[in-house]
């Protein structure tokens, strides 16, 4: 009898102790959120993209173990912003302690349910994910966190925002940069590899600088020779509307492609895609030069809605998932509301 007791309540005291955190798996904002979480609380990590983040996280629905999560970096869209409230909404039914920390563009109408179900929400559009998770956290987190938080605002373009900008003072810029430079090819160039992007996350946990890391310059030389290549091709193939530039790409990421596609094609906005085989749609990337007028996170969101695909972000930088069958339309779309 006693020895079922003490059974039931060990059983008791570690039911609830599983600490998640779930942020965006390819860019140095989202890896960084998520190095930040793990060194302030510990616990597991799930990284997933924008197309896969609604599937990775359905397991936690029934995880009976799961006592707190934090998700970063990761914005949403009209078409998965309700399946996250419901599935948050039944999270905090188990009184799990739920942190949201974001900083792409949401509609005050999901923001108002998830305070409504007592979710913690951390939400500005003025500084990267990481940023907030330092300043919302920082009591918790060591003096190098902050260099951790300057990195990732720098490859977010937020680097001059207010916060961003303080924490980047207290260190050398250059080293700053090429630190940050590291990283995101890092990222980038193992997007494939699960394993390598959580090691990445455990690595800055424990206060690494991104040179520390066996062989991450190295990998990052191999990644710029590889993105020098993509300037030629760039330049061969891509097409032009009136008021965007946009090419599909093959041998590289889209996110990488898609400055030289910008830049090279003298529009406001350029447009890179690839295919992406797993979910049968392409993989969108967008970006607008200082003079695009339009806040292209909200177009994007709307347009990729309207073709059964999903996006968003922010102002000048945003991605999007549309339907293969789907992407002249988009363009098309897109082309005509830039003209508006």
């Amino acid at each position: 009898m006693r020895g079922n007791l003490i059974l039931n309540i060990m059983v008791a005291k570690t039911k609830k102790s599983k600490i998640m955190c779930v942020s965006h798996r390819e860019d140095t904002d989202g890896i960084s959120s998520a190095a930040l979480i793990k060194q302030a609380f510990g616990g597991e990590t799930i990284l997933t993209d924008y197309p896969g983040m609604m599937d990775d996280m359905e397991p936690l629905r029934n995880d009976e173990s799961l006592k707190e999560l934090y998700i970063c970096d990761l914005g949403l869209n009209k078409k998965n912003e309700c399946d996250f409230v419901e599935l948050l909404t039944q999270l905090r039914k188990r009184s799990v302690k739920i942190s949201y920390i974001d900083h792409h563009d949401l509609d005050k109408k999901i923001i108002n349910q998830l305070k409504k179900i007592k979710v913690k929400v951390v939400h500005d559009t003025n500084e990267c994910a990481s940023v907030q998770v330092y300043d919302t956290y920082k009591k918790k987190l060591d003096d190098h966190a902050a260099f951790i938080a300057a990195c990732a605002a720098i490859t977010d373009y937020m680097e001059d925002r207010p916060l961003g900008s303080k924490l980047l003072q207290i260190f050398d810029r250059q080293f700053a940069l090429i630190s940050a430079t590291t990283m995101t090819y890092n990222i980038v160039g193992h997007q494939k590899d699960s394993d390598y992007l959580l090691y990445l996350v455990d690595e800055l946990s424990e206060s690494k600088y991104p040179h520390e890391i066996p062989n991450s310059f190295e990998f990052a030389q191999l990644q710029v020779e590889k993105l020098a290549s993509v300037v030629a091709k760039v330049k061969e193939n891509m097409k032009l509307k009136k008021n965007l530039g946009y090419m599909e790409i093959t041998d590289s990421g889209a996110s990488g492609a898609v400055n030289f596609v910008l830049g090279l094609s003298g529009k406001d906005v350029g447009v890179a895609y690839k295919e992406r085989v797993d979910y049968g749609v392409y993989a969108v990337s967008v970006r607008g030069s200082k003079q695009c007028k339009v806040h292209l996170g909200r177009l994007i969101n709307k347009i990729t809605t309207e073709c059964g695909g999903s996006g968003g972000g922010h102002d000048k930088a945003c991605g999007a998932s549309i339907p293969k069958n789907k992407i002249t339309k988009f363009l098309n779309t897109l082309n005509s509301a830039l003209a508006k």
